[in-house]
C-alpha cells in the first residue's frame, strides 16, 4: 500500500456487520465511510469526491439492490472498484448486471481474510 489513504464506502443494513467491517478496514489503514442503506449511500456519493472502493450488500431496505447503488456510482467514478456481499448470491447473479463481470461477489458469511484478499486484488 502506498502513502495515500484509500477510501472505502461500506453499504450494509446489518449494524453489527457494518461496524465489524468498518473497524476491520480502519485497522487496516483505510478511510471508511458507512451507510446503512441506499439513502445514506447516495448522500455520501453525492458529497464525497474521492472513493477507491464500494463494498455493498446486495439486498438493502426499501427494495434497493447494491447494483442500483453501484451502477450510478460508477458513472460518476469510472475507476471505482466494487465488491458485492450477499447472503443470497443467486439473487445477485440473476440481475445479469455487467458489473458482476468485474465486481467480486462474497457470499455471507465470509472471512475478513477473504475480504482483505479481494480488496488487495482490486486495489493493487
Amino acid at each position: 500500500m502506498n502513502d495515500v489513504t484509500r477510501s472505502v464506502l461500506i453499504v450494509e443494513d446489518d449494524p453489527l456487520l457494518l461496524m465489524l467491517l468498518a473497524e476491520y478496514l480502519q485497522g487496516e489503514g483505510y478511510h471508511v465511510l458507512q451507510a446503512d442503506g441506499a439513502t445514506d449511500a447516495f448522500a455520501i456519493l453525492a458529497t464525497k469526491p474521492h472513493l477507491d472502493l464500494l463494498i455493498t450488500d446486495f439486498r438493502l431496505p426499501g427494495g434497493v439492490s447494491g447494483v442500483r447503488i453501484a451502477e450510478p456510482a460508477l458513472l460518476l467514478r469510472p475507476d471505482l472498484k466494487v465488491i458485492f456481499i450477499s447472503g443470497h448470491p443467486a439473487e445477485v447473479r440473476e440481475t445479469g448486471s455487467a458489473l458482476l463481470d468485474s465486481a467480486p461477489l462474497l457470499s455471507k458469511p465470509f472471512t475478513l481474510e477473504t475480504l482483505s484478499t479481494q480488496i488487495a486484488h482490486l486495489l493493487d
